[in-house]
């Protein structure tokens, strides 16, 4: 496949420089705009053609991709899927069938070009894009709406991509998008929301890409995560541990009350089983492990002291 067409269009050599691209793009736009060249159809296609090889050559991963497939490098994963397939002799290279066989270029070609009236429609898939959002804790325990702004580019609406003074002749630009998004209860970490057709235009009537939100959970004062499984402190008396008793503990669904049994000692742990983070896509609920923490007294009164004191007395004498 030939790959020199775009670089003769711009009037360069193909080893030409990000820098020289660019300025052999700036001389052909300006002189063959259509605001310069006005009802002259040549000079309207030649300008199309210019954007088109610029658009290609000024992004390097395209450019990479041009050099080695030519006009189709948009097929180019595909075409390198299609020739790890291929199968390999010492005697012989891989076997290509340009004639539309099976398992060859031409098979590709079916199924990424559409026949109409003996011609070619090429369309293209948008570009999915990835976008950070921060929920908190009880955000993601319960799920969310957020709304999020956007700059996207896309064709300008000037010039419908065509390219002019507004957009600089690169018939694109950056426009503000905002969206309200669903964050569905249960997510982590890295987990993404996908929004069908939110990401980038698609060419030649093909479809949006998709956006994926990338969220990130804040870390939580009184909740540690591991998983769906929450931890949390539960403060209870020093008489409570000792006698028994009940405590009130805070969930993220709501305030539970914990049966505490005699004689419990510092840092025992209690399960509350499905008080913990929802499960992403599924029912049920983790479980949250609710560790005890006794708090002394920070004064006594001379009663209190006393009372303590026997205590002491009877515990000695029941060593």
């Amino acid at each position: 496949m030939a790959a020199s067409d775009y670089y003769k269009t711009l009037g360069i050599n193909k080893d030409a420089s990000d820098k020289q691209v660019k300025q052999a793009y700036r001389k052909m736009a300006r002189k063959y705009h259509p605001d310069v060249n006005s009802g002259e159809k040549a000079a309207e296609e030649k300008f199309k053609k210019i954007n088109e090889a610029y658009e290609v050559l000024s992004d390097p991963e395209k450019r990479k991709k041009y050099d080695r497939y030519g006009e189709q490098w948009q097929y180019a994963d595909q075409f390198e899927q299609q020739r790890g397939q291929q199968r390999y002799t010492r005697q012989q290279g891989p076997a290509f069938d340009f004639g539309g066989g099976a398992g060859g270029f031409g098979s590709i070609f079916d199924d990424l070009f559409v026949g109409r009236k003996g011609g070619f429609r090429m369309s293209r898939r948008g570009q999915d894009m990835q976008h950070p959002i921060e929920v908190t804790l009880k955000e993601a325990f319960s799920g969310a709406t957020k709304v999020i702004q956007l700059q996207m580019e896309e064709p300008c609406p000037s010039c419908s991509g065509k390219g002019c003074y507004a957009c600089n002749g690169l018939g694109m630009t950056r426009q503000a998008h905002r969206f309200e998004v669903k964050v569905p209860a249960g997510v982590k970490n890295g987990s993404k929301v996908r929004m069908a057709g939110k990401g980038g235009p698609g060419y030649g009537g093909g479809k949006a890409g998709d956006l994926y939100l990338m969220v990130s959970v804040k870390s939580d004062s009184v909740f540690q995560r591991k998983g769906d499984d929450l931890q949390a402190d539960v403060s209870v008396p020093l008489t409570t541990a000792v006698l028994g008793g009940e405590v009130k503990v805070d969930t993220l669904g709501g305030e539970v009350v914990l049966k505490v049994p005699a004689l419990t000692q510092n840092g025992k742990a209690f399960r509350l089983s499905g008080k913990g983070m929802p499960h992403l896509g599924k029912s049920g609920n983790g479980d949250l492990m609710a560790k005890v923490k006794v708090v002394l007294p920070q004064k006594l009164t001379d009663d209190e002291k006393k009372l303590f004191d026997e205590l002491r007395k009877l515990q000695k004498d029941g060593q």
